[in-house]
């Protein structure tokens, strides 16, 4: 506790540009931050995001922070570096390395059962407190709500055993570290676990071991957001028009997502974490590790981390969605930089937040966005046609003419309208980038990706019969 302390005042030196009370401040040349300007508006502007927040940390020093529109849009009051805003699943971090904290200090063990300290839990027996972390236990997620009733739903107080008693009853979604399946559940388990371990509750836990001894002094939860003079509004799309989204109820969301913070202190967490100051480093190297499942192999997610890659580059963070605001706090160790970006913005499709740490991203190094955009060789005309006007198709669901009569019959309907929904809000793409032809079970499928702009990218393979798409997946 108090080698945390100590070394958490000194990481105050470098947060103390993001901590001055004004809109942005930079290290980077005025060209490039010019260029992170130009196209984190352009982004805003073709997403309609109210407002944002972006932080570039390069070797762990502040190169860039800035605020972008407005927190609270009627009154017309500016986001600021300042502004707070919720995180949702980046929560999840905060989550795990608890647990790993309790590990490091004896008082648990990641590979033993669920049951060892909460016996009544749902298939405690079966599932590991690992199993939670990576979301490889099979637990049903309790936020699989019917969509006509989400808000209904979440914004009303509940306890934590009527939150469990929505998953009791049901069976696992599949044998515990066979597959990966994203589960706030197991979140929610892990912070009742951490409850019992520690004696203390979930949010005091938090504030005790970390807000408290690493200066977080703006971190706070979405209970909080009431007496939060500079906390951001949310808002999002609905029948094509932004409106003030709702807030979840803070029990809904718990240890799987009910944080609110602000860029300085998101980037003192992430430089703290990953410094060995907040776990030991052998316990972050585990959380930043990919887990992998019997069946499936690899998972792209570690302990409250998700790693991949983007642009071709590893990619190691988490994203966060709520009703009303998307965040992605997202680190890039070959290039030694983090960009962190907080949005008011709540709309599903594109996340907003992801968005802006691309754009930003894209923007520190073209050579390497232009290394992954370059097309494989070989890309077939005819193909290309089919594909970009069955997409177009996908997005108005209106009629699916691109498409073979066996899909034709199972687009009109439910699942096109669905799909729609989805796609219809990422607008028109401005490009289209062939990756390559390959074989599976026998069959031809070309896959493309589809861009929006800067930042914003989809998936897209089709497989053609007579001209005309057979199957397909996009997304």
């Amino acid at each position: 506790m108090t080698k945390l302390a100590v070394v958490a005042s000194s990481f105050l030196v470098m947060a103390q540009p993001i901590s001055a009370a004004r809109a942005s401040a930079t290290r980077l040349s005025p060209q490039m931050s010019r260029k992170i300007d130009a196209d984190v508006e352009q982004a805003m502007a073709r997403l309609q995001v109210p407002g944002a927040a972006v932080l570039i940390l390069e070797g762990g020093r502040v190169a860039y922070v800035r605020g972008y529109g407005f927190r609270d849009k009627e009154r017309r009051l500016p986001v600021t570096t300042k502004t707070a805003f919720e995180i949702g699943s980046i929560t999840k971090q905060f989550t795990a390395a608890a647990i790993l904290q309790l590990q490091a200090a004896g008082r648990l063990d990641l590979d033993r059962p669920l049951s060892d300290y909460l016996p009544d839990a749902p298939h405690a027996r079966e599932v590991t407190l690992r199993q939670l972390l990576s979301h490889t236990s099979g637990l049903h997620d309790y936020l699989d709500l019917p969509e006509d009733r989400i808000d209904e739903l979440v914004q009303r107080p509940i306890t934590y055993k009527q939150l469990i008693a929505r998953v009791a009853p049901l069976p696992l979604d599949f044998k515990p570290g066979s597959r990966w399946s994203y589960s706030n559940t197991g979140y929610l388990l892990l912070g009742r676990v951490i409850e019992i371990v520690s004696g203390e509750s979930y949010r005091d836990y938090l504030q005790r071991h970390f807000f408290g001894p690493l200066h977080l002094t703006s971190t706070h939860t979405i209970g909080d957001e009431p007496r939060l003079a500079n906390m951001a509004k949310g808002y999002r799309h609905a029948h094509g028009a932004l409106e003030r989204g709702p807030t979840m109820d803070v029990s809904w969301a718990g240890a799987a997502g009910f944080l609110v913070t602000t860029l300085a202190d998101l980037a003192r967490w992430d430089v703290a974490l990953e410094s060995g100051r907040v776990i030991p480093r052998k316990a972050y190297r585990e959380m930043a590790t990919e887990v992998t499942t019997k069946e499936n192999g690899g998972t792209g997610y570690g302990l409250g981390l998700f790693v991949g890659e983007v642009f071709g580059q590893p990619r190691i963070g988490h994203t966060g969605a709520s009703l009303s605001f998307t965040a992605a706090d997202e680190n890039f160790p070959r290039e030694r930089t983090r960009v962190i970006a907080l949005t008011n913005l709540g709309d599903e499709e594109p996340e907003a937040g992801e968005v802006l740490t691309n754009v930003a991203f894209g923007a520190l190094y073209p050579p390497i966005v232009a290394a992954a955009e370059r097309p494989s060789p070989g890309e077939d005309p005819e193909v290309r046609r089919s594909a970009l006007a069955a997409f177009e198709e996908l997005q108005t669901g209106k009629s699916y003419p691109a498409f073979g009569d066996k899909l034709q019959t199972k687009l009109t309907g439910d699942l096109g309208e669905r799909l729609a929904s989805r796609l219809g809000p990422y607008g028109s793409p401005t490009a289209s980038i062939f990756r390559g032809e390959r074989e599976s079970d026998g069959q031809s499928w070309f896959d493309y990706t589809i861009k929006f702009g800067p930042g914003v990218y989809l998936p897209l393979s089709v497989r053609l019969d007579g001209g005309k798409v057979a199957g397909f997946s996009v997304g």
